[in-house]
């Protein structure tokens, strides 16, 4: 192999651009393939505050700030009948910039994080697909990659998996286990002309109930007078027998939610509907000798509270630090490179809870924070994206108590990186 590089990135989303601008200030020698082009249509277009940290070490809160996404400072939700709860606002919380973020269309924040990379020094190739991780015994040694009709290999000391729910070296190492607990489909668009809150509650993110705890809605503002909607319940409920047309089907269900269909009376739909489904899943490693997992190519969980873009953000952090670490110690094995799998997975196990937690049929948030007024403190920061404070879990138990599903969830194994080589 005649090219070399410290560090090999497969994918340029925000888990992988995070990682190779991190790697490229630390003076290592970066190569970021992705397959696609960008910009490029991506959902999941709202941040949590919690992103604002790994966002000032990128030095990408000036572009940020220079931009027309609308400011997010609360969450909200709407229940099946219409009544709207009192937002949560962040900044009440805790009175600072980090307390307000942005709703980003995926496709401008996505470039802007790959080119910022590219600024720190980072090598960006696009339109590159990589067709495997090469190994020699249990080491991951490079990628081969096709790139004009041509195949080749380029040699790396350290491999990251940053393909997003393609999850290439998952697949490839048989990494992945679906979450059956929360097996959803999803169907969504983007609106021109829906109505928007004024105020500080104009960038709000909006979680409105369908009629008997079906499924749910997201409703998230975005630049040029268009927001994002899509609807998110149980496969059986929302894709069988519903017939081939998912426009039919999200039209169908916006007129059976009194709130987003106020909201969208007088707007027209831009672009296609889109559709996913079963893409809630776990890896059972976060990494091996000489690779590691970042963003959603380790897990993805549940759009309901918009955490996967911190997800990724902060795996991203994490593997980057560790591996430049490694690097300099001449260390690359599975205990090294997967050193933060603890930290990690109890971040992700504390937003798993209360997403079990939203969809017990016996939970209602509103008169939990009736009973325990005191956890509403908890709940925002969780909301925020704090979830690597362990003094939060106080609020688990008493959740527990209105919500039986949560006594059933399995926590994370402390090191997931244990054992070595191919399963």
């Amino acid at each position: 192999m005649s090219e070399r590089y410290d560090v090999v990135v497969i994918g340029g989303g925000p888990g992988g651009a995070t990682a190779a601008t991190l790697l490229a200030d630390a003076g290592r020698r970066v190569l970021v393939l992705e397959k696609g082009g960008f910009p490029r249509f991506h959902i999941g277009e709202s941040l949590m505050p919690e992103t604002y940290h790994v966002f000032k070490r990128l030095g990408m809160l000036p572009k940020l700030a220079a931009t027309d996404f609308p400011r997010k400072e609360s969450v909200q939700f709407v229940s099946a009948s219409g009544r709207e709860s009192q937002p949560f606002y962040f900044h009440d919380r805790d009175p600072n910039e980090w307390s307000i973020t942005w709703q980003v269309p995926r496709d401008r924040f996505d470039q802007m994080l790959l080119s910022n990379a590219a600024e720190h020094g980072a090598t960006v190739r696009q339109g590159v697909r990589v067709c495997e991780v090469l190994f020699q015994g249990d080491q991951a040694v490079g990628v081969r990659v096709q790139e004009d009709d041509r195949t080749r290999d380029i040699a790396a000391t350290v491999v990251v998996d940053a393909t997003g729910l393609n999850a290439l070296l998952g697949r490839q190492l048989g990494l992945r286990q679906l979450n059956t607990r929360l097996r959803k489909a999803c169907i969504f668009a983007h609106y021109r002309g829906g109505h928007r809150d004024s105020g500080r509650d104009e960038g709000a993110t909006l979680i409105l109930s369908l009629p008997d705890r079906a499924g749910w809605f997201w409703y998230i503002p975005l630049p040029e007078d268009t927001v994002s909607v899509g609807v998110v319940a149980d496969p059986a409920y929302l894709v069988n027998g519903r017939g081939d047309d998912p426009a039919a089907t999200l039209d169908e269900e916006i007129s059976r939610c009194p709130g987003v269909a106020r909201r969208l009376a007088q707007a027209a739909r831009k672009q296609k509907v889109w559709v996913t489904a079963d893409y809630s899943f776990s890896s059972r490693r976060t990494a091996g000798n000489g690779w590691v997992l970042a963003g959603d190519a380790f897990g993805f969980l549940d759009p309901i509270y918009s955490s996967g873009v911190l997800l990724a953000l902060v795996s991203g952090r994490m593997a980057a630090d560790a591996i430049d670490e490694g690097l300099g110690r001449g260390d690359v094995s599975a205990g090294q490179l997967g050193k933060y799998h603890g930290e990690l997975a109890a971040g992700i196990d504390r937003m798993r809870k209360l997403v079990y937690a939203f969809y017990d049929p016996q939970l209602s948030f509103g008169k939990f924070l009736m009973a325990h007024p005191h956890m509403k403190d908890h709940l925002t920061r969780l909301l925020i994206g704090d979830l690597f404070s362990p003094d939060v879990d106080e609020i688990f138990p008493p959740l527990a108590e209105m919500c039986p599903s949560l006594a059933a969830i399995e926590t994370a194994p402390a090191d997931a990186s244990a054992g070595v080589g191919r399963p």
